[in-house]
């Protein structure tokens, strides 16, 4: 009995250890949460209709990690902005609205309708980042004169303006240079309400290593690669699309990679400990001799240029885009602003938790768990209205109020994201790794060296 204290100590101590090696560690910590998401969504998995199909279980982790990607790429894209620099942008959906639209005009087919350019995927790619780039200066040269609530205010309001403008009949079909006779015509469009088809998407390239018509799968036959492997996943019933769409999914992986690696190349560079000092005190950095206004004005448009390359990857991979979609509306703005927040501005790697929390647990998780109740528990019908679904708790019949909430879970999602916001507020005001926010200087200037023999 005296050695039981003893022991517990030791694997408290033990414990506290893999705790600190963890946390201490940025990609063992994003690889513990993603582990522990995982863990949680093949258990769904399991209970759930799908049983123990492994098809099921690769397809949800697909799915979980797909969202999980593009979060991430987005919060730490917003993290430049917000965190590093301290601007307040709220029309991050209308940058990346602005990098679809013109990676669509760059690669659609002049014969398409709307027509485009018809250039490689490349050159789409880097004309959208350089677009969004080029509207963020835009808006940069007179918003960055305001302080953080206007500016926040300007750019939700410049968002929905593009938004409205791609859905608008003028913008559905035009022609450049019409006028000129020393330049050809150039017709180019936005689809208006019945979007735009692109052909030649970042997918593409990806299908190309498994399939020798990526563009039309089903038409034509496999690669060797694509032989291999898809021949292997269809023996462990996992359906060919899933394995297409999971290799695109690891190619997003890859791009979060290179986002965390600029940042942090960023940061630690004396352009990076300018924009801390900005987002400290920007009079003081202005006293000290830079010009924060050309800073802010090159960090808004890198930070544009990367949301215009999320919205690309994010949007255009579907061969289709249309503005009126949930991505380019400001609610999506206000999700990535949620990741962000979860993780702590200021943080690249709590960008990146941020986002794998988000995306898996109030994102795609409620939607998992209507799944789970519907098919374990017999319902019924839920009563149409709240009011008939809370009535039948005075009488103590839960069934009612249990189906309404589990057939209205999409919207109750925004009554977590409000409860999980009112917790952040109270309790990690910071979020979970903003208390890690990297410091404007280069060294801590609170240790000195030599400590206490100084004196």
């Amino acid at each position: 009995m005296s050695d039981g204290p003893g022991a517990l100590d030791g694997v408290r101590r033990r414990w506290d250890a893999a705790a600190t090696r963890i946390f201490g560690n940025d990609p063992l910590l994003v690889a513990a949460v993603m582990l522990g998401i995982y863990v949680l969504f093949t258990a769904m998995t399991l209970v759930g209709p799908s049983g123990g199909d492994l098809g099921a279980i690769v397809s949800n982790l697909q799915a979980v990690t797909f969202w999980t990607a593009l979060y991430a790429m987005m919060a730490l894209a917003l993290n430049l902005h917000w965190g590093y620099t301290g601007l307040f942008n709220i029309g991050v959906a209308g940058f990346m609205a602005v990098g679809v639209y013109a990676f669509a005009a760059l690669t659609v087919p002049p014969s398409a309708s709307p027509p485009g350019l018809g250039l490689p995927l490349v050159v789409g790619i880097a004309g959208g980042m350089l677009a969004a780039a080029f509207v963020g200066v835009l808006t940069a040269l007179p918003a960055l004169r305001l302080r953080a609530d206007y500016l926040a205010i300007v750019t939700v309001a410049l968002s929905e303006i593009i938004r409205r403008s791609l859905l608008s009949p003028e913008l559905e079909e035009f022609t450049l240079f019409s006028n000129l006779g020393f330049v050809p015509d150039v017709t180019l469009g936005s689809g208006a309400g019945r979007g735009i088809n692109m052909p030649t998407n970042p997918s593409i390239p990806v299908k190309s290593v498994l399939y020798t018509d990526p563009g039309n799968p089903a038409a034509g036959g496999r690669t060797v690669v694509g032989k291999a492997v898809l021949g292997a996943a269809e023996s462990a019933g996992v359906r060919e699309t899933v394995v297409s769409q999971f290799a695109y999914t690891l190619v997003l992986v890859a791009v979060v990679v290179l986002f965390y690696w600029l940042l942090v190349r960023v940061g630690n560079s004396p352009f990076g400990r300018v924009l801390k000092a900005i987002r400290e005190d920007e009079l003081v950095a202005n006293s000290l001799g830079k010009d924060t206004r050309v800073f802010k004005i090159k960090v808004f448009a890198l930070g544009c240029a990367l949301m215009g390359l999320g919205g690309i990857l994010w949007e255009a991979q579907r061969g289709f885009t249309d503005a009126s979609v949930t991505t380019f509306r400001p609610l999506q703005t206000f999700y990535i602003f949620v990741a962000l927040i979860i993780g702590g501005a200021g943080s690249n790697t709590g960008s990146v938790l941020g986002g794998a929390l988000f995306a898996g647990l109030l994102f795609q998780g409620p939607l998992f768990v209507r799944r789970i109740v519907a098919h374990l528990l017999n319902l019924g019908d839920p009563p149409s209205t709240f009011v008939g679904a809370a009535a039948g708790l005075f009488s103590l019949e839960l069934g009612g109020f249990l189906a309404y909430t589990v057939n209205n879970i999409s919207e109750l999602r925004f009554v977590f994201l409000g409860l999980v916001l009112i917790y952040l507020m109270q309790r990690r005001p910071t979020g979970l790794l903003g208390h890690r926010k990297e410091a404007a200087a280069s060294v801590d200037l609170m240790e000195r060296p030599g400590g206490e023999s100084d004196e």
